[in-house]
């Protein structure tokens, strides 16, 4: 099951299903999954219901939920297509000789696949109720507004140099004034000052991250108007500001809007070994807790990529040895405490969404493959 952001009807259908996940599946398929893999109090059966994730399912069914290809491979003979299952539909787990299987339930008809239709009003366009992977709607708002750029480019960038009456904060539906080098281009975001992005072990900057700040739409163009003792008067381009997450201030900058793209996910874990710290939380917090959004010091170079799932560590802490006279200082073993899954990924560093932690995350946490 992949989630996919304004996702048109017949997009499921068409979504990829790598050679990796389906190798996956289809030896499960075979054999099942090993009862010691099972969550301890998995369910007999489980109704899908509207709002689930394939992460939800996963947690109850399996011990690792990021390991869903498992989980399509219990019922890959009745689940063709991983990205297509829906709401009422009823899954079984069977525990045969140490293994279990996953099936869909037989619906009234004698057709596994098909279940009894009585009329009724549709809500949702058809085609598109699908389960998602994830919990979209915590990280569709990133998917445009957390940037990393590679340098300091915003520094150059068209810049807010006036409001109007003379205010210096603007909101949605009010002017903003801009002068810089301006494409002809409608749709455009407005950022913050660009802060550097530093890692915590080497003290690199891996990227400057902008702090979005709202949208604004491209009105009329500025001019240099001659008068006529010789001299110009410079005038601005005009902006509507469209949208605003804080009000845009004087000296933000303006960046051209990507084209929106389908975003597709499925939770998996690194193909090879990897490991890296946290940089910061995003936004103005210290520490983050679940559903909230980290940056890591690890990108599309070091081989992440969107839909790994990763695991958080928390150093082990020194205390000393009350039994022994000397008191020497132990280190207490790092220890697992929650994970992440990567949603966006730039050149040196990404973004991740925290599925589950039990104690604050703070930056210089460290990560690993799962």
């Amino acid at each position: 099951m992949i989630a996919s952001l304004a996702a048109a009807p017949s997009l499921a259908t068409n979504l990829p299903v790598l050679p990796a996940w389906r190798a996956t599946a289809e030896q499960v398929a075979q054999a099942g999954v090993p009862l010691a893999e099972l969550a301890p109090n998995a369910p007999d059966s489980y109704t899908v219901k509207r709002g689930d994730t394939l992460w939800d399912i996963s947690k109850l069914f399996l011990r690792s939920p990021w390991r869903w290809p498992e989980l399509w491979g219990m019922n890959l003979e009745q689940v063709r297509n991983p990205h297509l299952i829906y709401p009422g539909q009823i899954l079984v787990l069977e525990r045969v000789d140490g293994r279990a299987r996953l099936r869909l339930a037989q619906a009234v008809g004698g057709e596994p696949d098909t279940v009894k239709l009585s009329p009724r009003v549709r809500e949702e366009a058809l085609g598109d109720s699908a389960i998602p992977s994830i919990p979209m709607h915590l990280i569709a708002p990133f998917l445009n507004e957390a940037v990393v750029f590679d340098s300091n480019e915003l520094a150059a960038a068209p810049r807010v140099v006036a409001a109007q009456e003379g205010r210096v904060m603007m909101s949605r539906g009010e002017n903003a004034y801009v002068r810089g080098e301006i494409a002809d281009l409608r749709d455009w975001r407005v950022f913050r000052e660009a802060v550097p992005l530093v890692d915590p072990t080497t003290n690199e900057v891996l990227g400057f991250e902008a702090r979005y700040v709202g949208s604004a739409e491209y009105v009329r163009r500025g001019e240099d108007r001659p008068r006529p003792d010789g001299k110009l008067d410079l005038v601005p381009a005009t902006f509507l500001i469209t949208s605003v997450r804080e009000e845009v201030g004087i000296g933000d900058r303006l960046a051209p809007a990507p084209t929106r793209e389908f975003v597709s996910y499925a939770p998996h874990a690194p193909a090879q070994p990897i490991a890296g710290r946290i940089v910061s939380v995003y936004g103005d917090g210290l520490n983050a807790g679940q559903n909230q959004i980290v940056a890591l010091n690890r990108g599309r170079a070091d081989g992440l990529e969107p839909g790994h799932v990763l695991a958080l560590w928390r150093d082990g802490e020194l205390v000393p040895d009350r039994t022994d006279a000397q008191r020497p200082l132990l280190k207490l073993p790092d220890e697992r405490h929650g994970s992440l899954f990567v949603f966006r990924t730039f050149e040196r560093v990404s973004y991740a969404l925290i599925l589950s932690v039990r104690e604050p995350v703070r930056r210089g946490d460290r990560f690993t493959q799962p």
